[in-house]
């Protein structure tokens, strides 16, 4: 039997009558019987793929047979404007049914949440955050709320998993079986991971062992990973050299009119630059990224979808599956951190019959050039990063004792680990942090319970503890305000500057002049300005760089491995450049220490970013400890010679240090407070850490030039 037959009646007649689809998709189809069955699942399809629906219609046909009542479905997103975006699709599916959906995180209003907690939705659209607000809000009954609850969606799940929010994620699902008394049954959907199997069993958490799980993924082989064709088809991807933002205006501005673009740029103040100089070249133009107004945003995003011959410029908040309407083409300035995320990217387009996925990329410098190349190397040879939760989330167990104290109002001192069915690093090996958050004060203690302290009062307790359910330190922003309009929000350091003139801001791709600045209640009034703004947001949280195996790509590029794509003449020309003047630092044979005309030693390891770290540690007094990390090499001690450095790495690989931690890194580590100090520096120490990347390049043959 077909998996389209197997759903129920009311919803197979809505396929095909209400939707008009002639056959579900290879994933749909597949979808069908594991998720019936109540199996855990991992759906993997291209952007677009049709997952959403592939996860619903058999839920909601399990809904109509089994005759669930409540809120028996959770739909999770990392984005507030991806559940914006998912409802009124999910409002359509489930009232074929009878059935209703609901929406609830920080933008809902309180009137619409007291209807919902009055007449249970049958499916909520919610994020992590909010779902734990409910579970320690003073205003939901959760044990009432969420006792029908069956099956769990979570929609892009690798964006979760690879940062702290998935640890908070899996935390909080194992708190909601305990409050549902039952296994509830959990789904991931994803574009894109290289270790599909590996990330179904993180997802299934304390289930991993109990319960059956299935990746579905039938299109997997042709389009999760597809690559270019040996030859790749002209057009479809291409990579240019513009050399600079307003060369990039210039070539978006001159090609592809008449089509609507999506252009990526991998930070908000280069949207801003990019977008304003589109706009004096009277490019219909519209941005989108997380320091604009939600109004602002949904503006450009609905206007975007409506128009023909324009371009929105985003950040990676339109990589997930925002519904911006039909795409002819996405362009990308310089490269994204990730295969992954260009996967995403590309997926956006191709979508209507007789088109095809296609990219434009723009390299800004040498360094876009050669990391965007690289990028295309992997991807040519169909390699995806794997998904990997970042390691020893001590802090978010703090963070998780406190949210249980302020869910159950108190917790047996024994017992706490139950609540998290025994899921590492949930569990009794935990213990250490009670203990400190007792002693701190964090947590009182009295007869056997555990109570939220007075130190967990003063540092989070500030509107009813909204700041001990988010799991990142976000930098402080101002908001700008033009007469009663949020425009969005901008960084302080902009206010602070010694500036001569008026004050300009650039933000929403306009220039705008400040007025007043409210300080107390972070505030920046503005009007408009002919021009002249400037754009800033200090990134916060820990530096990222790049991965090893990215870095190994451009140092095969640099060695003359050209990425299986369309090279314009200009990069062409800029690579071979770019080949000229890495002579010295690349070799095919090994890593290459060198000693310029001014006497630096450099190690030119092309190991990336964590592994430089965990280098310059393991090398002791070799290396000088005051430098930044940087992807590519390392600065040695100036009076370096051959027999210091074989000293010093003979075997250096199986002796492996993690980096050193500074102590204003720990403020970047939310929670940090609430742990010890030697737990927070190790969790942070590990996360800096490449340790496979560091020995692979410890046991490779260095070569010497100049010493």
């Amino acid at each position: 039997m077909h998996g389209a037959e197997l759903l129920h009646p009311v919803v197979l007649h809505h396929v095909v009558n209400s939707l008009q689809w002639p056959a579900l998709r290879p994933l749909q189809e597949a979808a069908v019987q594991p998720l019936l069955d109540g199996d855990d699942a991992l759906l993997l399809a291209p952007t677009a793929g049709g997952k959403t629906e592939a996860a619903m219609f058999p839920l909601l046909s399990r809904m109509a047979q089994e005759n669930w009542s409540g809120t028996s479905v959770l739909y999770l997103c990392p984005l507030k404007a991806l559940l914006n975006n998912l409802l009124p699709r999910l409002e359509t599916y489930t009232g074929w049914l009878g059935r209703r959906a609901a929406l609830w995180h920080g933008d809902v209003t309180m009137g619409r949440r007291r209807t919902i907690l009055r007449e249970r939705p049958d499916v909520l659209l919610t994020t992590p955050e909010s779902l734990e607000s409910m579970l320690v809000s003073a205003t939901v009954d959760h044990d009432e709320f969420f006792q029908h609850l069956r099956a769990i969606v979570v929609d892009e799940v690798h964006a979760f998993a690879g940062d702290d929010r998935g640890w908070h994620l899996l935390a909080v699902l194992e708190r909601l079986g305990r409050v549902a008394g039952r296994p509830v049954q959990r789904i991931g959907l994803s574009a894109t991971v290289g270790n599909p199997d590996e990330l179904l069993g993180w997802l299934q958490g304390s289930g991993r062992a109990q319960r059956p799980a299935r990746v579905v993924a039938p299109e997997l082989a042709v389009a999760v990973t597809s690559p270019a064709p040996a030859a790749a088809p002209p057009g479809e991807v291409e990579l240019d050299y513009v050399g600079s933002v307003h060369n990039a205006a210039k070539v978006i501005a001159a090609l592809h009119r008449g089509e609507k673009r999506l252009v990526f740029c991998d930070s908000r103040a280069l949207v801003e630059e990019l977008g304003q100089k589109l706009r004096a070249l009277q490019v219909k133009t519209f941005l989108s990224h997380a320091s604009l107004s939600l109004d602002e945003r949904r503006r450009a995003e609905e206007a975007f979808a409506q128009e023909r011959d324009c371009v929105i410029v985003a950040t990676s908040t339109l990589e997930l599956g925002i519904d911006v309407g039909d795409l002819d083409r996405v362009i990308q300035i310089d490269a994204p951190r990730t295969v992954a995320a260009f996967l995403q990217r590309i997926g956006r387009t191709g979508r209507r019959p007789g088109t095809r996925r296609n990219c434009l990329f723009l390299a800004l410098d040498g360094d876009g050039l050669l990391h965007a190349a690289g990028l295309l190397k992997l991807w040519s040879e169909g390699w995806v990063e794997a998904v990997v939760p970042p390691p020893e989330p001590r802090h978010i167990v703090a963070q998780q004792l406190l949210a249980l104290s302020l869910q159950q109002h108190r917790v047996g001192d024994q017992l706490w680990s139950h609540e998290w069915n025994g899921l590492a690093p949930f569990d009794k090996s935990a213990d250490v942090i009670v203990r400190h958050l007792v002693e701190q004060g964090y947590l009182d203690s009295d007869s056997g319970m555990l109570f939220i302290g007075p130190e967990a009062e003063l540092r989070f307790g500030r509107r009813h503890f909204m700041d001990m359910l988010a799991v990142f330190t976000a930098p402080p922003q101002f908001t700008v305000l033009s007469g009663r309009t949020e425009i969005g929000r901008t960084d302080p350091a902009l206010l602070t500057a010694k500036v001569e003139g008026p004050r300009l801001l650039l933000l929403a791709g306009r220039s705008w002049r400040v007025t007043h600045i409210d300080w107390k209640r972070r505030r920046c009034f503005v009007e408009p300005a002919e021009g002249g703004g400037k754009a800033l947001w200090m990134t916060g949280g820990s530096p990222q760089g790049l991965s090893y195996r990215m870095v190994r790509a451009m140092r095969d590029v640099l060695l003359a491995a050209d990425p299986p794509v369309a090279l314009t003449a200009r990069a062409t020309t800029r690579l071979a450049a770019l080949r000229d003047d890495a002579t010295a630092t690349v070799h095919p044979g090994g890593s290459v220490v060198t000693r310029d005309k001014d006497g630096e030693a450099r190690w030119w390891t092309w190991a990336g970013f964590r592994a430089n770290a965990t280098l310059i540690a393991t090398l002791g007094e070799l290396a000088d400890p005051t430098q930044r990390y940087d992807d590519a090499s390392i600065r040695l001690r100036p009076d370096l010679d051959r027999e210091m450095w074989r000293a010093a790495t003979t075997d250096a690989a199986e002796r492996i240090c993690l980096p050193d931690v500074a102590e204003k890194a720990l403020a970047g580590l939310k929670f940090s407070t609430a742990l010890p100090h030697r737990l927070a520096t190790a969790t942070l120490a590990a996360r800096l850490a490449d340790v496979e990347g560091a020995a692979a390049v410890l046991r490779e043959p260095a070569r010497f030039t100049h010493l």
